[in-house]
């Protein structure tokens, strides 16, 4: 900014100051140059962090000194279209930093710089750091099938539930000041009388067990624990903000400890378990920002489409999907694998990058990553496995129904394949999936459909992205492998070693052994005594002197970088109790040893991180979370069905006919139908022991697609 236009600036405040007993009540006459201005070093400022960023990640790819902690978070940078939103919102946010700093020594006391800024004043900073372009106005055309981004799903407000929008807020968030900055950033701040803790010494207190103590679910397969992970990459990515350096220049957040956005490290607690140098710290990156209008209350972003309608697999940006097509054969196919086959079945293609974290982990055998509808597809062994399950689902449909209608072009065979992928998704989790989280909760909670109601909201929300990480505490510590007799394969892969590893897919027998293992194996159990195994709390990429990573930590500092509300506002919101002290919380908890653990924390119940509060509540009956759980997934999921459009039960979407085939179809049957196994089991979320529970594939019903043959050429 100019000094005389600086000058000038607060020339007027001071005079303001002088004539008005509350600053609130006049707008400031701030010129457009002067906010022209700052929003002109806010980009310069941004666009120095990303390009930084870039070459550091090259560089380091190169030299192969990525930790393995950096290449976790590889996937968890935005692309395409949500990179374009992402960066607006960076702009929007240090425009408005950079202003507020400006101003500080001017204005008396705390204030929120939004405050100060008339409508027309805040328009211009909309438009310049490009936010506008994320509000335009959308036209629908009318089609019979989804769009891509999810837009037009809801006629009367067509970005309900689309990509790159901002997640749903259900509570108002809880930020430091009352904008932005998390809970917990400032040190020794108090909140309801008490002080947040670190979100390490919860983990180690609350969430450490020792792993002779691991038990397994008697009554759930490990595929139960894999579906959660491969629906929620459907509905919800919240990526974090491109940029690994602070917006104000300054030292690298990987190496640094010092809290400057886009940093929020998560620091060390006294008598660490494992790390004994307290000034280090656990790098934490905040989430990507949303362009959002009026008071400008940090949202973070959605990057993908609300609705269970397979964006999984076939991506929710139309530059994703078209990429993921096979256009050369006209036959309504996704592209595959041109490199290698598993036995003659496809395998998902590689992605375009030359330099990346599965060519590392593959060492010699130089086998990149998968290119799926979502970005973290080769994050873990079984969850690139049900990617390429699905992908081979599709191009049986297309192929089927070519069969029956010869006349239908790509584009029909391509939209009528995806709408069948969709409903099949959809009837597996709420006829076999849901009931068993859910238990006793499901039918208060997801009442019997009744049709697409267009005032629901549909989008996914803030709180959901954090309560459907309860899975985190069902993954076992190892990856296993079973043969076609269903035999261990050994070694089993410790949990550390998987990540990023699609090259023990192709080169040690396809997806096969590792879909056995989730039929035929256990989840971890889910109990008080035994949270999150050491592998994700711990052991996960351990390096030298630094702790790897500490996912139970992380799912903590996130919803503080989110503004979540604590434990008893959810409590409230479900119209459940909220409990005041260790009575109460130990009636809660059933368990009073627990409660004097989190108070002596805590302080209060009130300042409970929601996802350690809710994890740690008794399963409800019959289900595998506690009520505050269910309650949150169970809202969310009822309403993103009863938002839907195009739910697969929606008269019209389907025929009588077809919605009649599609009730038949199973997980166990897609196994069938795209793999070399013959024998699968019958309730697949249940916990089987080979070779009991298991059944022939010819027992299991196929989908009959004859209600799909057209009566006419013309249709």
């Amino acid at each position: 900014m100019k000094a005389e236009t600086f000058l000038g600036l607060l020339v007027i405040l001071s005079l303001y100051q002088a004539s008005v007993s509350s600053f609130y009540d006049v707008p400031l006459e701030l010129s457009d140059t002067s906010l022209l201005s700052s929003v002109a070093e806010a980009r310069q400022l941004v666009d120095a962090a990303y390009k930084r960023t870039r070459e550091r990640i090259k560089k380091n790819l190169q030299n192969h000194d990525l930790t393995p902690a950096e290449l976790l978070r590889y996937f968890k940078q935005p692309v395409g279209g949500t990179r374009e939103a992402v960066r607006a919102a960076d702009y929007l946010q240090t425009t408005l930093s950079l202003l507020k700093e400006r101003l500080r020594w001017a204005v008396r006391g705390d204030f929120n710089v939004t405050d100060l800024l008339t409508p027309a004043q805040m328009e211009v900073i909309f438009k310049a750091t490009g936010c506008d372009q994320q509000d335009k106005k959308i036209n629908c055309a009318s089609s019979g099938y989804r769009t891509i981004t999810g837009e037009c799903n809801n006629r009367r407000n067509p970005s309900l539930g689309a990509s790159n929008r901002p997640l749903a807020r259900w509570l108002p968030a809880e930020y430091e000041d009352g904008v932005s900055v998390p809970r917990g950033w400032t040190e020794g701040k108090r909140f309801s009388g008490f002080p947040l803790p670190l979100v390490r010494q919860v983990s180690n207190e609350i969430v450490r067990f020792s792993p002779e103590q691991l038990r397994m679910d008697q009554q759930r397969s490990l595929m139960f624990m894999q579906w959660g992970q491969f629906i929620d990459h459907d509905l919800d990515f919240s990526p974090e903000t491109p940029a690994r350096f602070p917006f104000s220049g300054g030292t690298d957040c990987d190496t640094s400890c010092a809290k400057e956005p886009p940093c929020f490290p998560i620091q060390i607690p006294p008598n660490d378990p494992r790390i004994t140098n307290r000034r280090d710290c656990l790098p934490f990156f905040r989430s990507a920002a949303v362009c959002s209008r009026g008071r400008v209350v940090r949202e973070q972003i959605n990057a993908l489409t609300s609705f269970l309608d397979g964006s999984v697999v076939y991506g929710s940006e139309v530059s994703v999907a078209e990429r993921l097509r096979d256009r050369s054969s006209q036959r309504g196919l996704l592209a595959v694998n041109h490199n290698f086959t598993d036995r003659g079945r496809a395998y998902m293609p590689f992605g375009p990058m030359r330099k990346e974290p599965c060519l590392k982990a593959s060492g010699a055998a130089r086998i990149p990553c998968f290119l799926a509808g979502d970005t973290r597809a080769s994050e873990m062994l079984e969850l690139a496995c049900m990617h390429t399950l699905f992908l081979r689902e599709h191009n049986r449909l297309a192929g089927k129904l070519r069969s029956l209608n010869p006349h239908w072009n790509d584009e029909r065979l391509y939209q009528e394949a995806r709408k069948i992928l969709g409903a099949m998704i959809q009837i597996i989790t709420y006829r076999d999936y849901l009931p068993l989280l859910l238990g006793c909760r499901f039918h208060r909670l997801i009442p019997r459909y009744r049709g697409y109601n267009e005032s629901v909201d549909s989008r996914i929300s803030n709180v959901f992205t954090l309560a459907f990480r309860f899975a985190h505490a069902s993954i076992p510590p190892t990856v296993g492998r079973l043969d076609e007799y269903y035999r261990p394969i050994t070694p089993e892969i410790q949990l550390r070693t998987s990540f990023f590893a699609v090259w023990r897919i192709i080169q040690e027998g396809g997806i096969d052994p590792y879909l056995r293992s989730l039929m035929a194996n256990q989840a971890k159990l889910m109990t008080q005594q035994q949270m999150v195994v050491g592998e994700l709390r711990d052991r996960l990429f351990e390096q030298v002197e630094r702790i790897g990573f500490d996912l139970a930590a992380l799912n903590m500092q996130r919803s503080r970088d989110h503004g979540l509300p604590g434990y008893n506002s959810w409590r409230k919101f479900c119209g459940l109790s909220q409990p005041s002290g260790v009575k109460s919380l130990g009636h809660v908890l059933r368990n009073r040893n627990l409660a004097r653990k989190f108070l002596k924390l805590y302080g209060t119940p009130k300042n409970i991180d929601i996802w350690i509060g809710a994890l740690a509540e008794p399963f409800v009956k019959g289900g595998r979370v506690g009520p505050l759980m269910a309650c949150l997934i169970g809202t969310q999921f009822r309403n993103i069905r009863d938002g839907d459009r195009f739910w697969w039960q929606n008269p019209g979407v389907f025929t009588p006919r077809q919605r009649c085939s599609l009730a038949k179809i199973s997980l166990s049957r897609i196994i069938c139908d795209n793999t070399h196994i013959t024998k699968v089991s019958r309730n697949i979320f249940q916990a089987n022991r080979y070779p009991r529970g298991f059944v022939s594939c010819s027992q299991i019903p196929k989908l009959d697609l004859r209600p799909w043959k057209s009566k006419s050429t013309e249709d």
